[in-house]
C-alpha cells in the first residue's frame, strides 16, 4: 500500500516551521540581507535554538533524530517564506552531514553538536576553478608529513565560505591511484588554521544573503584525526552526500517557486483590469493552473527522493530527476510571476523579483542542470564504452 499522508510529527514539524520563518523573514530584513550581502546570523541562530537546523542529526549529537524528509520540510517552507533568507539559513550546515555519516566519534562530538545550537557553521569545499563540475579533475592536495598532512590548493564557489567554523575538505592523497579519484580524501580544517584564507565573492545574481567565497589554503597542517572516514575513500563519501544534498536544493527550489506562486495568485485576485481581477481571464487562469501542476509534479518527486534516501537507498538518478525538475520549475514560476505581476514584478518592491533572482543559482550548484541531465541518461541507458 503506498500512503501519501504525512504523519502527524511531520505536519507538526511543517506547521512550525511555517509559523516562524512567516513571522520572522520579514519583508523589511529580507530586502536588507539581499542588499548588503549579510549572512542572517541572528535568525540562524533563533532557527538552531528551535530545532530546525540538524533536525536529521541523531539525537547524541544535538539534533532531533529524523530523517531526509523531515530536513526537507523544513527547507520547503523556510525558502517558501522567503527565497533570500531561507536560502541562506538552510545551507548553515551544509557538508556537515559527511561528518555526521562519515566522521569518527570525536569529530562527530566536536562539529555536530555546535551545529545544530547556533554555534558553528560548516563549508564544503569541493569545486575548484579548473575543475568545475569535474569532481574528479581536484587538484588541492594533502601530502604526508610525520604525523601530520600539509594541505595546499585552491576551491572557489564555496557556500559559507567566509563565515565557516568548519571546512570540510576533499583533497588528492595519492596522485598514483588510477583512476585517480580513488586517491581522494576528505579532512576536517578548522576556522584559524595557519594558512588558511577566504576572499569573499560579491555582487551575485541573487542568495545574497549566503556568503559565497575562493578558499585557500597554502601549507595548511591538520592531524591524522582530522581525516573523515577512511583515506582514499573521499570521493566516495562526497558522491552520496551529493545524492543527500541534492534532494535539500530541490527542496530549496521548491520552496522558491511556491513562494512566488503564492505571492502571485494573490496579486492576481486583487489586480483589476476592465472592471474585474486579472485572475477571472481564461488566458491567465491557464497560466495558473500549469504553474500548480508543475509545482505539485515537483513536490511528489523531491518527497520521493526523501523517503527514498531515509530508506537507505542512494538513487543517483532519481535525485537528479528531482533537482533537475524543481531548479527548472522554480525558474519558469518565478519567471511567470514576475509576467503576470507585469511592470510591478520587475521592480524591487515586490519580492517576485528578488524570488527571480534567486531561483536560478538551483538549476547551477550542487551539480549544473546538464549534469543532472548526464546522470539521468546514464542511469536510465546505462555506460557506453
Amino acid at each position: 500500500m503506498v500512503n501519501f499522508e504525512l504523519t502527524q510529527e511531520q505536519k507538526d514539524i511543517q506547521r512550525a516551521a511555517r509559523e516562524f520563518a512567516t513571522k520572522e523573514f520579514t519583508k523589511e530584513r529580507a530586502e536588507e540581507a539581499d542588499e548588503k550581502e549579510e549572512f542572517p546570523f541572528e535568525l540562524w541562530k533563533k532557527a538552531c535554538e528551535l530545532g530546525f537546523i540538524g533536525i536529521h542529526f541523531p539525537e547524541e549529537y544535538g539534533g532531533a533524530g529524523m530523517g531526509i524528509f523531515e530536513n526537507i520540510l523544513v527547507v520547503e517552507e523556510f525558502c517558501r517564506a522567503d527565497s533570500t533568507i531561507g536560502s541562506a539559513i538552510i545551507l548553515s550546515d551544509f557538508s556537515s552531514e559527511v561528518v555526521m555519516r562519515y566522521g569518527s566519534e570525536n569529530l562527530k562530538k566536536e562539529v555536530l553538536p555546535k551545529v545544530a545550537g547556533g554555534e558553528a557553521i560548516t563549508a564544503g569545499c569541493y569545486t575548484e576553478p579548473e575543475a568545475g563540475s569535474d569532481l574528479t579533475a581536484i587538484r588541492t592536495k594533502a601530502e604526508k608529513d610525520g604525523d601530520e598532512w600539509i594541505i595546499n590548493g585552491t576551491k572557489t564557489f564555496i557556500t559559507n565560505g567566509n563565515i565557516a567554523d568548519y571546512y570540510i575538505v576533499l583533497a588528492v592523497t595519492d596522485p598514483e591511484a588510477q583512476p585517480r579519484y580513488r586517491g581522494f580524501t576528505t579532512f576536517l580544517v578548522r576556522k584559524g588554521a595557519e594558512g588558511l584564507s577566504t576572499n569573499k565573492i560579491g555582487k551575485k545574481m541573487g542568495i545574497r544573503a549566503s556568503p559565497t567565497a575562493e578558499v585557500i589554503f597554502r601549507n595548511v597542517r591538520v592531524s591524522e584525526d582530522d581525516i573523515i572516514g577512511k583515506l582514499n575513500k573521499g570521493f566516495y563519501q562526497v558522491l552520496e552526500f551529493f545524492d543527500e544534498s541534492r534532494i535539500e536544493i530541490a527542496a530549496q527550489a521548491l520552496g522558491i517557486a511556491q513562494g512566488a506562486f503564492d505571492r502571485t495568485l494573490n496579486y492576481v485576485k486583487q489586480r483589476k483590469q476592465f472592471n474585474q481581477p486579472i485572475a477571472a481571464f481564461q488566458a491567465l487562469q491557464h497560466r495558473i493552473a500549469d504553474l500548480q501542476t508543475q509545482i505539485e509534479c515537483a513536490r511528489l518527486l523531491i518527497y520521493k527522493s526523501a523517503w527514498n534516501y531515509d530508506q537507505g537507498r542512494i538513487d543517483p538518478g532519481l535525485t537528479s530527476m528531482a533537482k533537475y525538475y524543481a531548479g527548472k520549475v522554480a525558474v519558469k514560476v518565478c519567471d511567470e510571476a514576475i509576467q503576470m505581476h507585469g511592470g510591478y514584478g520587475y521592480i524591487g518592491e515586490y519580492d517576485v523579483e528578488r524570488f527571480y533572482r534567486d531561483s536560478k543559482i538551483t538549476e547551477i550548484y550542487e551539480g549544473t542542470k546538464e549534469v543532472q541531465l548526464n546522470t539521468i541518461a546514464k542511469d536510465v541507458l546505462g555506460k557506453f564504452k
